[in-house]
């Protein structure tokens, strides 16, 4: 199962969850998706040890999408 959760100040919070298997979840998954990104948050996936990538589209393979908050500052 994998899971697309957005970081907030509970630690994070489960958005949604789908099976690469199973057509409906992976729509309500997508579409709860972009409604994260049009709130405004950053999506991104681990690519491996240290390393992350920012996606705008859900990658359905992945185990987990992270949604976060741009980091503000100048």
């Amino acid at each position: 199962m994998s899971r697309l959760i957005r970081m907030d100040r509970t630690g994070h919070t489960t958005v949604a969850e789908w099976r690469a298997d199973d057509p409906a979840s992976v729509e309500a998954a997508a579409a709860a998706f972009r409604a994260e990104l049009d709130q405004g948050y950053l999506a991104m996936v681990t690519t491996g040890p240290g390393h992350a990538e920012q996606v705008r589209e859900l990658p359905v393979g992945a185990a987990t999408v992270i949604l976060r908050r741009p980091i503000s500052g100048g």
